[in-house]
């Protein structure tokens, strides 16, 4: 259910046009980072809480967070990026996207 929830929510906020003429994947890019701060916000509040195994923490961590964000696209898209011959562009997404992702997670985690 969490998975679908996820995936649901993914899907359409992937419907919202926005496209630039370089081709770089901002769907994606602003999807994974919501979600890594998402799941970094969802670990730091069990982590304080003392809920570290509960199924409620569980379903949202494994099920919303895995079902939203997407390293498959990500990955796909960066090869994409390539073949077309911007590999410059496919580079710089994979570096901000886990240089973002990251610092989405250590932001909630200091946040919360």
């Amino acid at each position: 259910m969490g998975g679908f929830l996820g995936a649901a929510a993914r899907y359409l906020l992937s419907l919202i046009p926005v496209q630039d003429k370089s081709g770089f994947p901002w769907n994606t890019f602003f999807i994974n980072a919501a979600g890594a701060f998402l799941i970094g916000c969802i670990s730091a509040f069990a982590a304080k809480k003392g809920i570290g195994s509960s199924s409620l923490i569980l379903f949202l961590k494994t099920g919303v967070c895995g079902g939203f964000t997407t390293f498959s696209t990500f990955a796909l898209e960066s090869y994409v990026l390539m073949e077309n011959g911007k590999g410059v562009l496919s580079v710089i997404y994979m570096i901000a996207s886990v240089l973002v992702c990251l610092g989405a997670v250590m932001l909630a985690q200091k946040i919360i």
